[in-house]
């Protein structure tokens, strides 16, 4: 807590201050210097913990070795120092309310529900003398553990203890912490007085409100007088002690030890608890010793007079007797809180009134307001403080602040970006140098001071860092403990003795003569420096060159006597100095510990340095130097020279008086008189005039003090030039008398310079006398005397500009030509734009040159010429015309407000005038303005808030032409950057994310500290950008990251934290970068055997295999580039080391040898290089294949001879072909181990479907697993139209089952008798034995068909929904019959088919109980599958007719041709299924149908497949251009035809480029001239390939019949490639079908598994393959393979024949799976089951695996089993008409009534009941019923 002006400060000192609360004042005024901007330390994390989940507390236990960590729910203890985890404890979440007691007291019950609750630590407090860790969090209404303080996992006394130790507990002793996660508790561990053993526990406690009820009344004291938990107390903490006191208030009676407020008033008065410490150090045998608590009180809260206050309570801590709660200072009550009677009250005497007084509960109540509060003033204030610790270092107090992100004091650091410090910190007990605190996530060790950044004594003190301090005899700033001999005195000097004690050496006679006869240096010492005595020292002068020194003087006034080093060794004079500067060190023990500099001088030099003045240089300097008139020499020793005391000062000095000399022509001679002042020279001192030439000039004495130069002869071809006047010894040309300012004379040239002839007259003002010549047209020398100047010629203008000016003026016009005036004067007032005025600008007017001026206002818009009139008027041949700039918009409108927008203001005549200004809100201007006629374009400023603005643009600084508006907005942000690796060389693709990109125009990013360059970067999306990352320079791989800036707009990136305050802080209010980029080595490449050459013959495909190091940079396959030479190389497989690539083309080249060479950004690297053609082996195998050519050529020509030219042409035409199918094989099959390699990467990007998967409801989902086919019963299939959707997009019909109908459908006048009927039936039906005897009848007909029995069985399930725990027994009766007719054939066969309607009904109770399962886990795998197999299939062509694909699973459906198909991306619009554009992909080679059901897939994929319009309802029609559109349909006239059949239209056909644009409507009328596709007469019509007829095959050439019959078997490793792409998601379905959820068990598996282990127990039958077998029959074969057959029983999809045939091999691979038996495969198996016989031994692995888990499981009793299945009935009540499922077994009950009845007579249960007479009661109701009914019909 800051210092806030509350009635009391809130203190919170760290452990090992010495708090004394009323003394507050003096304890803080120390820290004034500290804190003082500028004079800071600095701060350095050294050990970090993360903790998972958020911090609560920390503890260190005494020496420090140990850390103790509280954060919700954990505990950690990690070693003192390193942070390292020693052990940890779990301590939550927990089951608790509360509203509920603690679980530990045995009588406590709750009513309440209990949730899980976390465990948020409130106390952590150590007692080493017990070796125990006081824990105690909010569960439990704030219970507490004893853990152990040496492995905290550990719990060290139990409390309650349990067993046979149980002691009677009150909730008082369990509740001690405040029971919710944000209220405040403080606890503090105290030891009795005088060492007399027993601990006890200081608790503070915030009130939370809310709680477990009180227990009932029952005449105990202690539980009515500990109701709940009071405020504060003092508890017992004995822990090796009698446990019936632990916990409990520490003396008894328990009335000075706790503070309670009454219960009515606790929620106005709330106390927020901060710290509990103690009052260290030796008290007085007379002082009590105390403990503080520091809380804030909102004591009356509502009440205005009465705000909340900072306390501190004082607590005595005095004897057992006299341990009570005190408040500090005078104290008043608060109100309602009330004073009991106790030792306390009666020696302080207090008097209260009765009424005050509530002793019947006998709670001590204490006052804790204070009358005179501690007042301080805050000597430092910050925004944000959460922690503060203090320390008494070196004199100094030493406050260390905590901000939400960082340690403030001294100098930020930052610890946890966005965490808030905890409000305690405490020193490392064994290192105070090492402050340890927590973030929200952190326990951090930090170090309070690193020294070694200061490199010197001055900056090291200067810092007021108390642990820093300057070693004296080590020349470094350091901790005191690191400084050698810091005992000692004077060889640590700490900052409290400030500055001024830094180390430091005097020379006391620091200039030195250079003729001075051997010099010392005497050397004065200062500051700390420790006695020399006895020490070996010397004087460094640097260069090695040391001499000998010696110590004088007493051990406080240390002088030091040194020899100079010699005088050859001298360093050089710079040049034009008189002096050098020389260091010299103090050395020490071979160590420099001080230096100090003195100075050499020469005397010569410094009247040689400035000739001119030389006397004065001498005279002036501040070394003994003298000045010698005799010699004209500066001297260094007055008895050089007699004379030398004559001039003491410089004013002594002979100098040249100066004067001002009228300017002379140039050529002509003149005489010059020079005065002179203090002349000591006679006459006869010969001087010269000099003027800075080659050439002198005579000097005449006129007078002492005069001299004139005679005939005075100077040249310039310059317009004027200045020579200076000096004079010269005669006889000693370098001497000068003194000239310190020095006098000039003006030599001048009429020729030059003077272009016209206002510039020659002109001059007249300086002085030339010039005239103009106008017939030579130049200017010279006047020579007569001065007369009036002649007129010069009107003014000329060549040249205005600008040439446009706004109307209120203002324009600054500059005016180019000729005899613009002589002067200013001429041309004031003398320049006008028509009538209008221009105010020339004095300092801007060349002469006769150039006129700038300001133009005035016009009335109105027009243009003239610009006149100039100087006794004669000039016209400009231009015109200068006034206009009215027009601004009509600013774009973009609106831009980020950290400013930088680029925006172009638009309108007419912009480029007007000459100054231009753009302000934003008035004041802040658009910068970087460039403009023309249109546009101006300038960058906007930033801004505060985000506002719409006010854009002015001003022309010439007068008012707004007209306002726009621009809006600020809120700023982009960007929330992270992917990847965040680079290699050194960079160009790596770095995405950022983020939001509201769309206002960035420009985007850099640049990696601070190591990025070479600013790399620029695209804006994509309003949500991404990309940037190559920048290349490293100087970087190591893999040092740590380097932050990373963006720069918006030319702006830097930095998102909305809070800024440090700079004033206080320059150096922490650097930016702190969010994002940073981790740069690790280029990636390394090389060839398989890293060899640098790959041979390679022209004319082969070309495969390249490329090996990489592994490496950190988790490249995508998309960042590598592979070229051989300038072709690409297509990459089709990349994994972390090996890198796969083809090349499609010829590389047929002039060149030899082409590089391999791959490309990450731009790092380039050539792999090796391809050597093309066969080199030496080529020549010898070229020769080889000569000789035979040679041999076989007279083979040749002798068959030549003997055969016929048929033969000959028949035999290259063969030879042909089979090159030709070589070819074709080798490229089918490189294709398709690319497709192999490649589809699998495209499809899983591909398949990501974000709509919702399309399950059918549980109603549809039962009708058509219960009735896959048309039964005899519903013939018409229960189809019933349903209306569209909409009135655009149309819909299929709708299906709707008879059982689903609401209400069953009979005539109203048969209704009553019927329903009673059937109510009967029902109750017959229910009853166990009649069913059992009823199914058995049935099944015994000849005629009752399997067919009825699987409907009767259904039926029977239907009926029974609402019961299937009888229903389930039903099926159980019935299994044992089944099973024991079974057992006495072959168990195996068992279960095998549906035969039975038993059989029926356990396939039916499979599907109900595994429904949940199905739809929540095994869905989303199952409908992925679908989608991809779909997917795949539409990825290359389909023959429309036949149904075969390029790509299938099935190799009946497989399309056994090379039919070259190309994707085309159509642009396609439909206002139907809520989208309206889409692009959409097929193929060239998709017929007009194809490309609808894709368009339709496309738009419709959020909406159930019976929603969708149907192919034949919808048109297609193409904008071939903007005009001509045409219908696109599957035939039409264009159709082509083919050996008499017609071929379907495709893309192709239609020519349909890539993007072309489409648009597909609903039809008005259908398609009559084609209906299904598939269902068109082959004879007549083609789709990709034609019926393999031999009666057509005649009809071909050869050669077309020969390609259509190649090889068609190898196209089957097409099967290989698809299922490998499908791979993945097959493994996902079969493992959701066979994996166990925990949170799900399967229940109904297990229950009926064991069902059948039960059954084969009591029948002897032990083989395991038996039960394997049942197993099977039962699920996977009965329920699952059903389900993978039929995916339309459980979604809403269209399953064509296709995906049928492909579902078929996946469902025959599930079954083999499942099976026992070995597959016996050969070569000439079929595809089907050969596909998938490498992953079936795995499979079985699976299966089996599933069925010991499912056999491992705990048994289900019945009566779990019957909730579940009640449970299941319950979810789907009413969904069935179970009336119409009754009349339909009613139906078979009265086909077979006499063999029914027969049967009821025979079974002596049914007939003892006589269920016989019921069915026949049925019977008779339901027919006399049915009579009337069709009677009256």
């Amino acid at each position: 807590m800051a210092p806030a002006p509350a009635p009391a400060p809130a203190p919170a000192p760290a452990a090992g201050a010495e708090p004394r609360p009323p003394a507050l004042l003096p304890l803080l005024l120390p820290l004034l210097p500290l804190l003082l901007p500028g004079r800071a330390a600095g701060l350095e994390v050294q050990r970090k913990f993360l903790s998972p989940t958020p911090t609560n507390n920390f503890a260190l236990d005494g020496p420090g070795s140990r850390v103790y960590l509280a954060a919700v729910n954990r505990l950690f203890q990690l070693s003192g120092g390193e942070l390292a985890l020693q052990a940890e404890a779990a301590v939550g979440p927990v089951l608790d309310s509360p509203l509920c007691h603690a679980p530990q007291l045995p009588q406590a019950s709750c009513e309440h529900p209990k949730v899980l609750t976390n465990n948020y630590n409130k106390i952590l407090q150590p007692d080493p003398e017990q070796g125990v860790l006081v824990v105690c969090g909010s569960i439990y209404q704030g219970l507490c553990q004893l853990r152990s303080m040496t492995n905290i996992s550990a719990v060290a006394v139990r409390f309650p203890p349990g067993g046979s130790d149980a002691v009677t507990v009150f909730p008082s002793m369990l509740n001690v912490a405040a029971n919710h996660p944000n209220a405040s508790t403080v606890g503090l561990v105290l030891r009795r007085s005088g060492g007399g053993g027993g601990a006890r526990l200081l608790v503070a406690a915030t009130y939370t409100g809310f709680g477990s009820p009180f227990f009932p009344r029952n005449r105990s004291l202690e539980d009515h007088r500990f109701e709940n938990t009071p405020e504060i107390a003092i508890r017992a903490l004995n822990a090796r002690g009698d446990l019936a006191k632990l916990f409990t208030f520490d003396i008894n009676p328990s009335d000075d030890n706790i503070f309670k407020i009454k219960q009515v008033a606790k929620a106005r008065h709330k106390l927020s608890f901060v710290r509990a410490f103690l009052q260290r150090g030796a008290a007085p045998p007379a002082r009590r010793p105390y403990a503080y608590l520091a809380l804030n009180s909102e004591a009356n809260a509502g009440d205005k007079e009465s705000p909340s206050h900072s306390l501190l309570a004082r607590i005595c801590l005095g004897d057992a007797a006299e341990a009570t709660l005190n408040g500090s200072g005078e104290t008043k009550k608060l109100t309602d809180v009330v004073q009991g009677t106790g030792p306390a009250c009666e020696k302080r005497n207090i008097q209260l009134q009765p009424e005050q007084l509530d002793c019947g509960a006998a709670h001590l109540q204490h006052p804790l307001a204070i009358v005179n509060p501690i007042t301080a003033t805050p000597i430092f204030t910050y925004n944000g403080l959460t922690a503060v610790a203090v320390a008494s270092v070196n004199n100094y107090t030493v406050i260390n602040l905590d901000s939400a992100m960082k340690v403030v004091s001294r100098r930020s650091i930052s610890v946890a970006y966005g965490e808030p410090v905890h409000p305690i910190m405490q020193f490392d007990p064994s290192d105070s140098t090492f402050l340890y605190l927590m973030t929200s996530y952190q326990m951090t060790r930090v170090k309070v001071a690193v020294c070694n950044q200061y490199s010197t004594c001055a900056e090291c003190l200067a810092a007021a860092d108390a642990y820093c301090g300057w070693c004296t005899m080590e020349t470094r700033c350091s901790l005191q403990h690191e400084c050698t001999n810091f005992t000692e005195t004077n060889f640590w000097a700490s900052a409290s003795e400030g500055v001024q004690q830094c180390p430091s050496m005097t020379i006391l006679e620091p200039e030195i003569n250079i003729e001075k006869e051997k010099p010392a240096l005497i050397i004065q010492i200062n500051g700390t420096i420790p006695n020399l005595n006895g020490t070996n020292i010397s004087c460094d002068y640097g260069n090695n060159i040391h001499t000998v020194a010696r110590v004088a003087g007493d051990y406080a006034n240390q002088f030091i006597y040194c020899s100079l080093l010699p005088r050859e060794k001298y360093p050089a004079f710079p040049d034009n100095q008189d002096h050098v500067i020389v260091e010299t060190a103090l050395r020490v023990n071979s160590k420099n510990i001080i230096r100090a500099n003195f100075t050499i001088y020469d005397c010569k030099r410094t009247g040689n340095i400035y000739p001119k003045r030389a006397c004065t240089s001498c005279l002036s300097t501040k070394w003994k130097c003298y000045w010698c008139p005799s010699t004209y020499m500066c001297v260094s020793n007055r008895s050089q020279c007699e004379d030398a005391l004559q001039m003491k000062k410089k004013i002594d000095c002979p100098r040249i008086v100066p004067v001002s000399l009228d300017p002379m022509p140039t050529g002509t001679s003149r005489d010059i008189t020079i005065s002179l002042a203090n002349a000591t020279f006679s006459k006869e001192t010969a001087l010269e005039c000099h003027f800075g030439t080659d050439r002198t000039f005579e000097a005449r004495w006129v007078n002492s003090s005069a001299v004139e130069c005679v005939h005075v002869l100077l040249h310039t071809s310059e317009k004027s030039h200045l020579f200076p006047v000096n004079l010269q010894l005669k006889d000693r040309p370098d001497r000068f008398i003194d000239s310190p300012e020095m006098m000039t004379v003006e030599v001048y040239n009429c020729g030059t310079g003077s272009a016209d002839c206002s510039q020659c007259l002109g001059r007249e003002d300086l002085g030339h006398r010039c005239v103009w010549s106008e017939s030579s047209s130049s200017c010279r020398l006047s020579t007569e005397s001065p007369q009036i100047s002649d007129v010069c010629p009107a003014p000329e203008i060549k040249k205005i500009e600008p040439l446009r000016g706004p109307l209120e003026g203002g324009t600054l016009l500059t005016i180019r030509g000729r005899n613009l005036g002589r002067r200013f004067s001429d041309i004031r007032g003398a320049v006008r734009i028509g009538s209008v005025p221009c105010a020339p600008l004095p300092h801007r007017y060349v002469v006769s040159e150039a006129i700038v001026c300001q133009t005035g206002e016009a009335p109105e818009v027009f243009s003239d010429v610009v006149t100039v009139n100087v006794s004669r008027e000039g016209k400009s041949k231009e015109r200068y015309s006034y206009v009215l700039p027009v601004v009509q918009s600013i774009a973009p409108p609106n831009g980020p407000k950290a400013g930088g927008t680029r925006v172009t203001i638009r309108g007419s005549r912009l480029d007007v005038g000459s100054e231009l200004r753009v302000l934003v809100n008035g004041s802040r201007q658009c910068t970087d303005l460039s403009r023309n006629d249109s546009t101006i374009t300038c960058t906007m400023p930033s801004a505060e808030l985000t506002t719409a603005v006010r854009v002015c643009v001003q022309f010439e600084s007068r008012s707004c032409a007209s306002y726009i508006t621009f809006k600020y907005e809120k700023n982009p942000i960007i929330t992270d950057i992917n990847p965040k690796k680079s290699q050194i060389s960079g160009g790596r693709i770095i995405t950022l994310e983020g939001r509201g990109f769309e206002l960035v125009q420009n985007v850099s990013m640049m990696v601070r500290g190591i990025g070479r360059e600013q790399t620029s970067c695209k804006v994509h999306t309003d949500t991404v950008i990309t940037c190559p990352s920048p290349a490293a320079s100087n970087i190591t791989a893999g040092s740590k990251p380097a932050p990373v800036d963006f720069y918006l707009n030319g702006r830097l990136y930095t998102d909305d934290r809070p800024a440090l305050d700079e004033e206080m802080y320059p150096e922490e209010a650097l930016h702190i970068s969010k994002f940073s980029l981790e740069y690790y080595a280029d990636p390394q490449f090389f060839t398989a055997k890293k060899e640098k050459w790959i041979k390679h013959h022209p004319g082969e495909p070309l495969t390249l295999v490329i090996h990489k190091e592994p490496d950190n940079l988790g490249l995508e396959s998309n960042e590598y580039q592979v070229k051989i030479g300038l072709i690409s190389c297509e990459i089709q497989i990349v994994s972390d080391k090996v890198i796969h690539c083809s090349v499609n083309e010829s590389l047929s080249t002039s060149e030899r040898q082409l590089p391999v060479t791959i490309q990450v950004g731009k790092f380039n690297y050539t792999v090796a290089m391809l050597h093309l053609g066969g080199g030496e082996t080529a020549i010898i195998v070229s020769i080889v294949i000569c000789s035979i050519l040679l041999v076989l050529s007279v083979v040749a020509l002798f068959v030549f001879c003997t055969k016929s030219r048929r033969a000959e042409r028949y035999w290259q035409k063969t030879l042909l072909q089979m090159e030709e199918m070589e070819s074709q094989i080798r490229e089918e099959i490189r294709k398709g181990f690319a497709e192999l390699q490649t589809d699998m990467t495209d499809l899983t990007k591909e398949l990501n479907r974000s709509q919702g998967i399309p399950f059918l409801e549980y109603k549809h989902f039962v009708t058509r697993t219960f009735f896959p086919k048309c039964s005899s019963l519903y013939e018409e299939c229960y189809i019933l139209p349903s209306q569209q959707l909409s009135s655009q997009v149309g819909s299929q019909v709708q299906e709707t089952h008879p059982l689903l109908v609401g209400e069953w459908k009979i005539p109203e006048n048969c209704r009553p008798n019927m329903e009673e009927g059937i109510s009967l039936f029902s109750t017959l039906l229910n009853n166990k034995h009649f069913l059992i005897v009823f199914v058995h009848a049935l099944e015994q007909q000849k005629d009752f068909a399997v067919r009825d029995r699987c409907n009767l069985a259904s039926l029977l399930t239907i009926a029974l929904h609402g019961k299937l725990e009888y229903y389930t027994s039903i099926m159980k009766d019935l299994l044992v019959d089944l099973i024991d007719a079974s057992a006495s054939k072959n168990p195996k066969l068992m279960l095998r088919r549906t035969e039975s309607v038993v059989e029926k009904m356990l396939t039916n109770w499979m599907s109900i109980c595994m429904y949940s399962y199905l739809r929540e886990t095994v869905g989303e795998p199952f409908f992925l599958l679908i989608c991809a197999i779909k997917q795949q299939i539409n990825k290359g062509s389909i023959d429309a007719i036949t149904g075969k694909a390029r790509y299938t699973l099935n190799e009946e459906w497989l399309l056994r041709e090379n039919i070259e198909a190309k994707p085309r991306n159509l642009n396609v619009s439909f206002q139907g299924c809520g989208m309206d554009s889409l692009s959409v992909r097929a193929m060239d080679t998709d017929t007009l149908s194809q490309v609808k059901e894709k368009i339709l897939e496309a738009f419709c994929k959020n909406v159930p497949y019976s929603q969708w319009p149907r192919v034949e309802d919808v048109d297609l029609e193409w904008f071939a251009t903007s005009t001509d559109s045409y219908i696109l349909r599957d035939l039409d006239d264009t159709s082509v035809v083919e050996d008499g059949r017609k071929k379907l239209n495709t893309l192709a056909h239609y020519k349909i480029p890539e993007g072309a644009s489409l648009a597909m409507s609903l039809s008005d009328k259908k398609d009559a001239t084609l209906s299904r596709v598939k269902d068109l007469d082959t004879e007549k019509y083609f789709h990709l390939v034609l019926p393999t007829d031999e009666s057509v095959e005649h009809k071909k050439s050869h050669r077309q019949s020969h390609r259509k019959k190649v090889l068609p078997e190898i196209y089957l490793t097409r099967l290989l490639s698809t299922k490998g792409t499908l791979q993945k998601f097959l493994d996902d379905l079969f493992k959701a079908i066979l994996s166990i959820r925990d949170d799900k068990p399967p229940v109904a598996v297990k229950y009926f598994f064991d069902f059948l282990e039960e059954q084969a127990e009591k029948r002897g039958i032990t083989d395991p393959d038996t039960m394997h077998i049942w197993k099977t029959n039962s699920l996977p074969l009965r329920f699952w393979v059903n389900i993978l057959k039929n995916p339309q029983f459980v979604f809403d999809i269209d399953k064509t024949d296709h995906i049928d045939a492909c579902l078929s091999v996946i469902a025959q691979a599930f079954i083999d799976a499942c099976s026992l038996s070995d597959l016996q495969l050969g070569k000439d198996s079929p595809t089907n089951k050969l596909l998938y016989a490498k992953e079936i031994p795995e499979y079985r692995k699976i299966v089996q695996r599933y069925y010991k888990q499912i056999h491992d499981m705990p048994p289900l009793s019945e009566q779990e089993m019957n909730a579940h299945l009640a449970e299941e009935s319950r979810k789907y009540r009413n969904e069935f008409n179970t009336n119409v499922a009754m009349a339909e077994i009613y139906k078979y009950a009265k086909r077979y009534r006499s063999q029914i009845v027969a049967a009821l007579d025979a079974n002596p249960t049914t007939k003892r009941t006589q269920l016989q007479h019921k069915f026949e009661q049925v019977i008779a109701l339901m027919e006399d019923n049915i009579y009337e009914c069709c009677s009256e019909a």
